[in-house]
């Protein structure tokens, strides 16, 4: 019995000859973004000053259930704040060959008067704020990324050092990173994002009443409202923009 070869196609060639990624390539932009998109079961990867970082598998203590933690705060604040949208995993397009993909991040939308635009569905610039999930202090997130997202304007940057049970915040002032003041009550409070409370403590040890607790005050606030107000202005002055 003879059997029939399936010719190959153009196009199925081509992506045979596309590269895979791997951890400690040196890529520009643009090969980075042509292998990720020719590994669609690729969980994620990123491109930092040019080399390929890869994350390893995740288990649910050092990052799968810390990571989901800090989303359900943030989206908390979302959801009372219109005019912020937040982004899971979303990858950044920054210059010089930079393809980050943070654990999470808020961003002011354009059509409010944000920093960033959406190009082709991706944000282009650094959000008013990342949160990124960590191991340690010595993790790339406190090392690589840091530098990177102070060059592209990430206004505020939170990082969750899990194993250190440490919460860092560091805020754009000056053309430099300062670390957040607790305030007297124990919480950071947003300078950038008015009413973004989050209580450290007990966002560390998982008490998730708590944290809705405080970030409802932190919503409640007569800054939030301040600032919600400030973003419905933003969005009525933007060409084509609602009707007040």
């Amino acid at each position: 019995m003879s059997t029939v070869t399936q010719p190959v196609t153009p196009v199925k060639m081509e992506a045979e000859r596309i590269p895979p990624l791997q951890n400690g390539d040196r890529l520009t932009a643009e090969e980075f973004e042509r292998r990720y998109d020719a590994m669609p079961d690729l969980k994620k990867a990123e491109l930092i000053n040019g080399v390929v970082y890869m994350a390893p598998p995740v288990t649910i203590d050092d990052h799968g259930g810390p990571h989901f933690d800090m989303i359900s705060w943030l989206g908390l604040y979302r959801m009372a704040t219109p005019g912020v949208r937040g982004g899971d995993n979303a990858t950044l397009r920054l210059p010089l060959n930079n393809r980050p993909q943070p654990d999470i991040c808020l961003i002011v939308e354009p059509s409010h008067g944000g920093q960033v635009q959406i190009v082709n569905r991706y944000i282009v610039g650094g959000p008013e704020l990342v949160a990124e999930v960590a191991a340690t202090s010595a993790n790339y997130d406190l090392t690589e990324k840091l530098p990177l997202y102070l060059q592209n304007n990430v206004r505020e940057y939170v990082v969750w050092r899990v194993f250190d049970q440490e919460i860092d915040w560091f805020v754009l002032r000056n053309g430099q990173y300062e670390r957040l003041a607790l305030s007297p009550d124990g919480y950071f409070k947003s300078e950038v994002l008015p009413g973004l409370w989050l209580d450290p403590a007990a966002l560390i040890r998982g008490d998730m009443a708590r944290l809705a607790q405080v970030s409802q005050q932190g919503v409640a606030s007569p800054e939030h409202a301040a600032f919600v107000s400030r973003l419905q202005q933003a969005a009525f002055q933007q060409p084509g923009g609602p009707t007040p």
